[in-house]
């Protein structure tokens, strides 16, 4: 025993030096599996991770490491750092093609730790990745709250808990108003002598710069913002485009061509980012991440341009004390609420977004209730926005609807799914429910659509790409009324559609309404029609007048 400890005590300096093939070689040549002790599994999967976490049959190895040390020694340290390397290797493993994990045993594992462990940052920084995998907000959300209680966190941290309480219906507005205040306190601002001075010249043209990390195939912000690159007056405006991502793909190059000049800054600390973008002389930077995953919050809290704004990748109050706007419509944000939140609101006249257009030809696609002879609903949305409260008013709609079916999308993997089956089978309604596994080609996930009669929103967090989807294809959509920004979505997309009857006001209506237009056939076929003929016209997709009305805004800003 004292040869396999001295040979973990060797191996150390091995590791500062980052010799991770000579570590793996040392550890397999000199001793046997059971001979090891968790310090040496822990070594041997670290190491393997370090030379290539890209080959999942090396990840897979170093997660069976770190499962093994953590089962030969659960209560000691290195058992336990053990646990936390499996806990995030198995994260990092779910992230392969037909590689399914089983993410129950984590929780398992960490539930049966010791308690002392299980409020270690470490850990709790592992299980959040857990809970994010299963789309579990409420999860999330328990062990991002143990590691800001204990101080010891990060402004990433801080962020994901804003973000992950958008999911939360016991948050008020007042509560993300509250805890902007707390994070804009924890930010760091840069002393003069680390940044260059921020320039104040007037341009000939306004200089407007977009901060985004989802420039990139498939993610929801580039049909959005698309819309306003192809829209632009080039003799009023010059658009610069700093993208926050470590990759560039297809998508990336087209918008970079849309743009008068880009620049990635998903590689360059704070510092340095900052005083890259303020050499540019920008009037307006607006934001496009707020306090999502891959955010540069920090950034806005020392300036980078003369006026801030805030805009469509995150659907609340930053609290920010720099970030002076945020673009709203008059059904996001009501007049009497513009205490709540830090930001100056902008009213765009109809809606807050516009959808730039599919290439899918527009048709009155017939209902599938025709043809059926029984309602079909659906919902595309991420599988987070899928609490408990939005299953039990989707499973009390198919107990009252007979031989009615709900058509659920989702690319996430095989664990989320079967907590999703498990909550409807506790329900009763499991029969009456279609699953669809992730679909590649946009056309034939918007074809799915023809399938539906009836698309139900989430609440508190509404659908928005889904529902400007849904509404494209003809498809009516039942939300529900909110109390802040991300929870009226729904209620201002349909009222910039005169559709007033399809927003609910508490969880009954909801289900009442889904009731009548199934039992109620001329009432349904009369509303579906009007949505397809209103949507045609609607600012939903109207490019060029919601573009004027944009850059209109902006302008005024800056007068």
């Amino acid at each position: 025993m004292a040869s396999i400890q001295n040979l973990e005590f060797e191996l150390q300096d091995l590791y500062k030096e980052k010799k991770y093939s000579e570590i793996i070689f040392e550890i397999t040549s000199k001793t046997k599996e059971s001979e090891r002790n968790a310090g040496l599994f822990v070594l041997l999967g670290i190491s393997r991770i370090s030379i290539n976490k890209q080959d999942k049959d090396v990840v897979s190895l170093a997660v069976s490491d770190f499962k093994k040390g953590y089962l030969k020694e659960k209560e000691s340290v290195n058992g336990l750092n053990a646990l936390t390397n499996f806990i995030i290797s198995s994260s990092i493993l779910s992230d392969f093609e037909n590689i399914d994990v089983d993410f129950n045993e984590l929780i398992s594992f960490y539930e049966s730790s010791p308690k002392s462990f299980q409020d270690k940052r470490e850990i709790n920084v592992a299980m959040t990745m857990v809970y994010k995998r299963l789309n579990d907000s409420k999860g999330m959300l328990f062990h991002l709250e143990k590691i800001i209680k204990s101080e010891n966190f990060t402004i990433a941290d801080l962020c994901s808990y804003g973000y992950w309480r958008c999911f939360d219906k016991n948050w008020s507005q007042s509560d993300f108003y509250k805890f902007g205040k707390f994070l804009d306190d924890n930010l760091n601002e840069y002393s003069q002598d680390q940044v260059i001075k921020l320039p104040n010249k007037k341009n000939k043209k306004i200089k407007i710069g977009l901060l985004s990390s989802d420039i990139r195939g498939g993610h929801s912000v580039t049909y959005f913002l698309k819309t306003i690159l192809l829209n632009y007056d080039k003799d009023k405006f010059e658009i610069f485009l700093f993208l926050n991502q470590i990759k560039e793909d297809q998508t990336s190059n087209e918008f970079i061509n849309l743009v008068k000049k880009s620049i990635n800054i998903g590689k360059l600390d704070n510092i340095k980012a900052l005083n890259t973008i303020r050499e540019f002389d920008l009037d307006i930077m607006i934001d496009l991440m707020g306090y999502t995953s891959m955010q540069r919050i920090e950034l806005f809290k020392n300036r980078m341009a003369k006026k801030q704004v805030l805009w469509m990748g995150y659907c609340n109050t930053t609290g920010v004390k720099n970030m002076d706007y945020i673009m709203s419509d008059p059904n996001l944000i009501y007049k009497n609420e513009k205490n709540l939140y830090s930001e100056e609101i902008i009213y765009l006249p109809e809606i807050w977004n516009c959808h730039s257009g599919f290439n899918l030809k527009r048709v009155e696609n017939p209902p599938p209730i025709i043809k059926n002879s029984f309602i079909t609903f659906g919902s595309f949305n991420s599988l987070a926005k899928v609490n408990e409260t939005v299953i039990d008013c989707w499973s009390n709609i198919l107990k009252n609807i007979k031989k009615s079916k709900l058509i659920i999308k989702s690319a996430k993997e095989k664990n989320s799914l079967d907590r999703l089956k498990e909550s409807f089978k506790k329900k009763g309604v499991l029969d009456s429910v279609i699953f669809y596994s992730k679909i590649n080609l946009l056309e034939d996930h918007l074809k799915l659509y023809k399938k539906i009669d009836i698309a139900l929103d989430t609440f508190p967090y509404n659908g928005v790409t889904t529902s400007f989807e849904a509404i494209w294809m003809g498809v009516p959509v039942i939300t529900m009324a909110g109390y802040n920004f991300n929870s009226r979505c729904g209620e201002s997309i349909n009222k910039n559609l005169n559709m007033n009857f399809l927003i609910a006001k508490n969880n009954n209506e909801y289900i009442s309404k889904a009731v009548e237009l199934s039992s109620n056939l001329d009432k349904y076929l009369k509303l579906r029609k009007q949505v397809y003929e209103k949507s045609l016209k609607s600012p939903l997709f109207d490019a060029e007048s919601y573009s004027k009305n944009f850059y209109k805004s902006l302008e005024e800003i800056i007068k």
